[in-house]
């Protein structure tokens, strides 16, 4: 258990149950991909593109989700949210304000 990730050992212990842990391990690592996509990377497309692209993004959390159970993948998807949601408030504000 020492060897784990942080946000798994925290699942673990809300939960006590290994497939629900895994299952929350997912959602948590799908939603912050999708977040740092959005707010970083994402372009205007098409109904069917971005319905292509967001199922590979869900696939490949699959893979980060083995990962993240002995690496810290989900705190740094976390950090990239939270670098990318400062970085839009802060445009957001010089856009606001005339400087851009």
């Amino acid at each position: 258990m020492d060897r784990f990730s942080p946000t798994l050992k925290f699942y673990y212990t809300l939960t006590d149950n290994p497939t629900a842990t895994n299952w929350l391990l997912w959602i948590t690592i799908t939603a912050l991909a999708i977040l740092v996509y959005k707010l970083g990377f994402a372009k205007k497309l098409p109904l069917l593109k971005s319905f292509i692209i967001y199922l590979f993004l869900i696939v490949g959390c699959l893979f980060l989700t083995f990962l993240a159970i002995f690496l810290p993948i989900a705190e740094g998807l976390m950090v990239a949210a939270v670098i990318l949601i400062i970085y839009k408030i802060r445009l957001k504000r010089e856009k606001n304000s005339g400087a851009i």
